[in-house]
């Protein structure tokens, strides 16, 4: 029986705040022995080449390695593990790539490690570090396990100390005086001399960095830490100082995660990412296993989108009926700088606010509030100079009583923790429950089953008068902080609740999903179904020859085919009428295109039928050519018969399959630019206007213009 285990590693950008040649010094003098690497015993040199110009330089060492592991290195009849470590120096690129892999054990365990310095790009005067590895156990002696958690656990020991040791060795270049080194520039000798090559007069090889090596010269002291300061190495890129500063300490395997997730969803989702804080959140909520970390992420980015989260702030208006009975709000931080939100939930009335709004308004109410919760994580961060990823919950529940347990309410109640919990992970850093009535265990054994194990542990419940004094609320928050329902001498602006009155109840015949439709209609998405022979369908009139039509469609239930038309006439809107079962739902249904209309000759078609299958998202843009009516149509995707053959392909029986009812439905976005504004609209295709705009620091293109149509998934 094979086994097989990897493990792989990406650490950030680490920026060394001096230029290049110095930190190739600071390198060398870890050669051929480092007393500041323990494990590292010694190197040999197997190879050297020098290009002639001197602007190549390689090295191939083979290095000895002392493994904590002596009993396991003793059981495979080995004293130390050796690696074979390849450097190329490019001088006049300033760059230098490190290659190493093990040597011993290599038909058991493979190891593979790349490293590269390199000038940072927006200050010529500072160098960039980074580091990867992989590390494949293949078989070992049945100690597979044992092995991999040695290795992983000395590696990331290792890499930190890397880092330290390069500081120390520039401490100590700095110590005796040096400070600069000359650039590499070309030998005099070669050819005629150019006017633009700097006037140093150096042979290449003086400038070669071993240790001791001529050509360090104490010139333009102190140039080597220049007060500006640079941003971000890449865009794309993290840098360990941006982490710390924003994101907080992170273990070397952690920042591997966040780095490796992060590269994934760069690589998978057009146009747009969640922000880093929001990405490690779901690392965090998954013990930073990176394939459970990816489902959960991904599927609430499905759902962000299909509801339209990310214009929650700017869409959702409170009913007044909520600013009146809804007894929560922000009330400045904790002393940890996290924002505190207050709710007086025993002072809430839950059945009348369930009874006069439904469910769906509650919920996205609470939506609301973790989404604002978010923004002013990020506020206290800039303020306080320290990352702050999370907040605080004030809970009084005087006043909790039967009532509370209405079975309705508390189904509500479950269902929100659900939302929140799937979708808001390590978003609560602490939640501080006073005045626990006797009724409160009843709740909380309901309850608490819903709640996951970490969140709970961040609970800290106080009954009676208990939360008064040392070890009570003046542990967490301030004492001017401290609401004077509580005993504090803050005034705090939280609604004080009371009874809903009755006359505002919704009547039995208001529909439950009222404002589960009205979701939709707040937002820039339309809702759409697609019945079996009646397509949906949306016209754009276009009175001028070159204008872009940009589209956004997501696939919510079904397969549909996707067609773009244009006609001289005018179509006739028909709107279809329900004639099969649970066709009423929410979403429309329009047809343009008149039965008796001839392809060819009423009106032509501008692209080909793209079939787009169930949950995918399709962005495009078409470039119109002539004025007239651009029709865009969804029709059902059904099984067509392949050419020369009466039998239908496999694929499309299985989809026919899958479609349980005569109904897909999806949402679309769409709009009609000029073409010299394509690229620079805020709200077309071009700045991603259908991602994820509230979780998103950055935008880059989802799609090109082009002079034709363009889709894209």
């Amino acid at each position: 029986c094979v086994v097989k285990m990897v493990q792989k590693y990406q650490s950030p950008v680490r920026v060394y705040k001096y230029p290049f040649e110095l930190v190739m010094a600071a390198y060398e003098k870890r050669f051929p022995t480092c007393p500041e690497i323990p494990v590292f015993l010694g190197s040999e040199i197997l190879h050297e080449y020098r290009s002639e110009d001197g602007a190549i330089h390689i090295i191939e060492r083979s290095c000895k390695l002392n493994v904590d592991a002596p009993r396991l290195l003793k059981k495979a009849r080995v004293e130390y593990v050796f690696f074979i470590q390849k450097n190329t120096v490019n001088w006049k690129e300033r760059t230098l790539r490190i290659e190493a892999h093990n040597e011993t054990f290599a038909n058991r365990v493979v190891v593979h490690e790349t490293c590269s310095y390199s000038v940072h790009p927006e200050n010529e005067e500072w160098t960039c570090f980074e580091q990867s590895a992989s590390l494949d156990i293949k078989s070992f002696f049945g100690f597979e396990s044992t092995v991999e958690k040695i290795a992983m656990k000395q590696y990331t020991s290792n890499i930190k100390r890397g880092k330290e040791v390069i500081e120390h060795y520039l401490k100590e270049l700095i110590s005796q005086g040096i400070t600069f080194i000359p650039r590499w520039t070309p030998p005099a000798a070669c050819g005629p001399k150019d006017e633009r090559t700097p006037a140093v007069g150096r042979d290449a090889d003086a400038v070669q960095l071993e240790t001791g090596a001529p050509g360090i010269t104490k010139e333009q002291t102190g140039s080597s830490c220049p007060p500006a300061e640079a941003g971000s190495p890449d865009a794309d890129k993290l840098d360990a100082d941006y982490i710390e500063r924003y994101l907080g300490q992170l273990t070397p395997m952690q920042e591997s995660c966040l780095i490796r997730l992060r590269q994934w969803l760069q690589e998978t989702h057009k146009g747009k990412i969640p922000k880093d804080e929001h990405i490690l959140r779901f690392l965090r909520a998954r013990d930073f296993n990176i394939d459970k970390a990816r489902e959960m992420l991904c599927q609430s980015l499905s759902w962000r989108k299909q509801y339209q989260v990310d214009y929650i702030l700017q869409s959702w208006r409170p009913p007044a009926l909520l600013d009146e009975y809804y007894t929560g709000g922000w009330h400045y931080q904790d002393k940890d700088g996290r924002p505190l939100y207050i709710l007086r939930l025993g002072q809430m009335d839950t059945k009348g606010l369930v009874k006069a709004l439904g469910e769906e308004s509650l919920l996205r109410h609470v939506l609301s509030i973790n989404e604002e919760g978010q923004k002013r994580c990020e506020e206290n961060t800039n303020i306080f100079g320290r990352p702050i990823t999370s907040w605080t919950c004030l809970v009084d529940l005087e006043g909790l009583n039967m009532r509370h347990l209405w079975r309705p309410g508390v189904k509500a109640l479950l269902r929100i923790i659900e939302v929140v919990e799937d979708n808001y992970p390590e978003t609560l850093g602490r939640l501080l429950i006073v005045r626990a009535p006797r009724v409160f265990p009843v709740l909380w054994t309901l309850v608490s089953p819903f709640i996951n194990e970490n969140t709970r542990q961040k609970f800290l419940i106080y009954s009676g008068n208990n939360y008064q004094g040392p070890g009570g609320l003046v542990d967490y928050v301030d004492r001017d902080v401290i609401p004077d329902f509580l005993g504090g001498d803050c005034m705090c602006t939280v609604p004080e609740g009371g009874l809903v009155p009755k006359s505002l109840y919704q009547t039995e015949e208001e529909p439950e999903n009222s404002d589960h439709i009205r979701l939709w209609t707040e937002t820039i998405y339309h809702s759409a179904n697609v019945l079996k022979g009646a397509p949906h369908e949306i016209v754009v009139e276009i009175l001028e020859g070159e204008s872009v039509i940009t589209w956004d469609f997501d696939i919510l239930k079904g397969d549909v085919v996707f067609s773009l038309f244009h006609s001289k006439r005018a179509p006739e809107t028909n709107h279809k009428e329900a004639t099969l079962p649970s066709t009423s739902a929410a979403g429309d249904n329009v047809q343009l295109i008149d039965k008796s209309w001839v392809l060819g000759v009423d009106y032509s078609r501008l692209e080909s039928p793209l079939v787009c299958r169930e949950g995918e998202s399709i962005q495009g843009s078409h470039v119109t050519r002539w004025p007239g009516f651009y029709i865009l149509q969804w029709k059902m995707h059904g099984p067509l018969p392949c050419a020369g053959t009466t039998l239908p392909r496999v694929d499309d029986v299985l989809a026919s399959l899958q479609v349980s009812s005569h109904k897909c439905k999806l949402i679309y976005y769409y709009e009609v630019l000029a073409s010299k504004d394509f690229r620079g609209s805020m709200s077309s295709l071009e700045s991603c206007n259908s991602g994820f705009s509230q979780l998103s620091g950055a935008t880059t293109s989802s799609s090109q213009s082009q002079s034709s149509s363009h889709l894209s998934r």
